[in-house]
């Protein structure tokens, strides 16, 4: 009874509405031609999706019907400024076109030097229940130069019609913005899924082995208890058993610093990827400072898959001059280690023995930086960081799609993986104003990223 109460009240509540707007529309007495204006705009509004397309409607409409030159002026969501979008009869602006000096952002319509200048306002939804009425939103405003003076039911119109403006902006950006946002949540879930649920599959591996460990210690216990139990105990017998015991204890000591580290790896990605900055903005959010990039995100990723690595038979090879010629950088290391995990993941998958140059069987990884002066303008270098592998060449076609989401080269076969890694390696490093690549090399593949530098 008391959920058809409430939808009573709510049917109650739409035809009072309906019933006031009648009222209205007869109050208003808009002309045919105005009543076509609207119509036009709202089937034209419908039919057309971009909001490049929605702009020049906006402004078409009242040049088409009522003979006037109209301008549309809109305050950009980032800078907050008053930008000049488009005009009836030059079309869209450029981007970031600044609005004349006679155009005010302001709450009510002005004349000016025969113009009518009308704020764009729109309607916005409580954004709580302590909030009962409606917030309005100024979101530009909409110049018309007509050939004469405007009776004021013309001028009244035109407030209506920016209305419409408005009701339409605001939910052709708010619907933008939450397909962007709900592209952002689908694009973190891969991240999360690629970066920390599969990479964190590891631990059961390791637990796996120290359970074995254990296993093997309290058989060894048990042999211990067996032979002090025997009325002569060999000598030899007992040292192997100690011998035995101490080496598992090492390992063991060796499994926990790993699990240790494994953790701490996790730990650091879930916190750049779980931030709350992400979700509120609905892009990943940055959160830079100032490294050493071997030091603090290099060697802990390459200690991380070092046993990967060593268990394919991949030698690693390090750098001389990393060390002694560090440069400073300011970047996010919990995205930018993440940069690096996937690197080195696909080298544990991808890297394959060649005969070098030398005649020797080579199957290595090696990583490396070089200095690109000028490399992004005069004054702003850049640093090329490099991880070759050992291998043959990537296909052509492969190299082209190489950083595209859901991407896989022929050389996958039946290597686990999403196509999303190297996605993820290209935003991260865009995000901090560099650029992700690939270049074949002598031997083998080399696959980099260039981060700007102010000074070297």
């Amino acid at each position: 009874m008391e959920e058809l109460s409430k939808r009573s009240r709510g049917l109650e509540e739409i035809n009072k509405r309906i019933a006031q707007k009648k009222a209205d529309y007869e109050r208003y007495n808009f002309s045919k031609v105005q009543n076509d204006i609207l119509k036009t705009f709202f089937d034209l509004a419908q039919e057309y999706n971009t909001l490049e397309e929605f702009y020049q409607i906006s402004v078409a409409v009242l040049q088409e019907f009522m003979g006037v030159q109209a301008r549309l002026y809109l305050v950009n969501e980032a800078t907050r400024e008053l930008e000049f979008v488009c005009d009836s009869s030059q079309g869209l602006q450029e981007a970031g076109a600044g609005a004349p000096e006679h155009i005010v952002l302001c709450d009510r319509m002005y004349a000016i030097d025969g113009a009518f200048v009308v704020p764009i306002i729109s309607k916005m939804m409580p954004d709580a229940p302590e909030h009962p009425k409606d917030k309005e939103l100024l979101q530009g405003m909409l110049e018309v130069e007509a050939p004469h003076a405007l009776t004021s039911q013309e001028q009244f119109f035109l407030c209506k019609f920016a209305n419409r403006i408005g009701f339409n902006l605001y939910n052709r950006r708010m619907s933008i913005q939450n397909i962007k946002h709900l592209k952002f949540i689908n694009n973190l879930v891969m991240d999360i899924e690629h970066n920390v649920i599969i990479p964190n599959m590891y631990f059961k591996h390791l637990f796996n082995r120290i359970r074995t460990k254990i296993h093997d210690v309290e058989e060894l216990e048990k042999k211990m208890r067996d032979m002090k139990n025997a009325i002569q105990m060999d000598r030899t017998s007992c040292e192997d058993i100690i011998k035995k015991v101490a080496a598992l204890h090492q390992d063991l000591i060796d499994y926990h610093q790993e699990m240790l580290r494994h953790h701490n790896n996790c730990s650091l990605f879930l916190e750049s990827l779980f931030r709350r900055d992400h979700f509120e903005k609905g892009h990943l959010v940055l959160h830079s400072k100032r490294c050493f990039v071997e030091k603090e995100i290099i060697l802990p990723q390459l200690e991380h898959f070092a046993r990967r690595l060593e268990a394919q038979g991949i030698t690693i090879e390090r750098p001389t001059d990393m060390s002694s010629e560090q440069i400073p950088l300011r970047v996010d290391i919990g995205l930018l280690s993440q940069v690096y995990a996937n690197y080195f993941s696909n080298a544990v998958k991808y890297t394959e023995e060649i005969i070098d140059h030398a005649g020797r069987p080579r199957k290595a990884i090696a990583y490396g930086r070089t200095v690109l002066p000028d490399y992004f303008r005069i004054g702003m270098s850049g640093i090329k960081f490099n991880v070759f592998t050992t291998g043959p060449h990537l296909d052509c076609e492969d190299v082209a799609a190489l950083y595209t989401e859901g991407f896989r080269g022929k050389n996958s076969g039946r290597q686990s993986g999403t196509g999303h890694g190297l996605t993820f390696v290209k935003q991260v490093v865009e995000m901090h104003g560099g650029e992700a690549g690939y270049e074949a090399t002598e031997e083998g593949n080399n696959f980099f990223f260039i981060l700007p530098v102010d000074e070297i």
